[in-house]
């Protein structure tokens, strides 16, 4: 597998390899065309989104400003706002709903390292070689349709929200979500269902 396989796949690779620094650097002329327009230059904006992300349905806005890793990864369905502020680290793929909202300062990583120590760190690395010092693996995050995510909320790698659920503000999302739920705290855990569920 070459490596942009190997990312999507979830397994370890090299984020500084040619395909993945064409990917950023893509992405921040992009954002850069996006920052520079007016609040109001919302076909402008519409039209580099276009460009910027894998997918993305009608109605969608997103405030400025706004950080994202390749943005090739993003795939945003219709009706969503995701406001100032946020940042999306899309080594692999975030795939939004439709109906969604996501408040300023939120956080969606795909990206991570290993915990311990000798796995996180590249076999054989010295400071000669050209390899980065560090061993990097991504996992997708899927926000379903209908949902709110408050102010500030943190998703990890690999983390799934199901359809309607509400996550508090603040919260630090480290493992799935169900469906029809209101889910807060660090780590973020379910307090009741919503929506007509029990």
């Amino acid at each position: 597998m070459n490596e942009l396989e190997k990312c999507m796949a979830g397994e370890y690779y090299d984020c500084h390899d040619k395909v993945f620094l064409e990917f950023k650097e893509n992405a921040r002329r992009l954002l850069k065309e996006y920052h520079a327009l007016e609040y109001g230059q919302k076909e402008e904006k519409t039209g580099i989104l276009k460009r910027l992300f894998g997918g993305i349905g009608t109605n969608v806005s997103v405030g400025q400003p706004f950080v994202c890793d390749y943005g090739r990864n993003i795939y945003i369905g219709n009706n969503v706002s995701v406001n100032m502020n946020c940042t999306f680290v899309d080594c692999n793929k975030i795939i939004i709903g439709d109906n969604v909202l996501i408040a300023s300062n939120v956080q969606l990583y795909t990206a991570a390292h290993p915990v311990m120590l000798d796995e996180r760190l590249t076999p054989g690395w010295s400071l000669e070689s050209e390899q980065y010092f560090c061993r990097t693996y991504a996992l997708p995050i899927k926000i379903g349709s209908g949902c709110w995510l408050g102010g500030g909320v943190i998703v990890l790698p690999g983390v799934t929200i199901g359809d309607g659920t509400v996550i508090g503000a603040g919260s630090v999302v480290t493992k799935d979500i169900p469906a029809n739920s209101l889910a807060v705290g660090n780590p973020c855990r379910v307090i009741r269902k919503i929506n007509g569920e029990k």
